[in-house]
């Protein structure tokens, strides 16, 4: 949780929120519609159960994700962007259009583009 450091850098506070290998994958991926843990374990197919725990855990805590619990048998777990995290989409989509231009710069032709909702 990033309430919990002391940070002189801006630039040092984005990152301890959205840098890492997942977070800013899954906040990719909930920029286009509302997922339940499954589809976002499928989506992320190399991330643990646990460490898919841990990161959706900590961008709840810092109000990115919004985590809704229906009362149904098996219990059904949605997972969507508050409005704090809808304003980190255009900073991912500066992310996405920097690596595509990145890898076709340096490979030297067009990459396959990393999939959406």
């Amino acid at each position: 949780m990033v309430k919990d450091g002391n940070y002189r850098c801006t630039v040092s506070v984005t990152l301890a929120i959205i840098g890492g290998k997942w977070k800013s994958l899954i906040l990719w991926h909930l920029s286009f519609k509302t997922l339940r843990f499954s589809q976002l374990q499928r989506r992320l197919a190399k991330v643990t159960q646990k460490m898919l725990t841990q990161q959706l855990r900590e961008l709840e805590a810092d109000g990115l994700i919004h985590r809704e619990v229906y009362a149904e048998v098996p219990p059904r777990v949605e997972y969507s962007l508050t409005e704090l995290g809808e304003s980190v989409v255009p900073i991912l989509q500066q992310m996405y259009q920097w690596g595509k231009d990145y890898l076709e710069r340096t490979e030297g032709q067009p990459v396959i583009d990393c999939p959406f909702g």
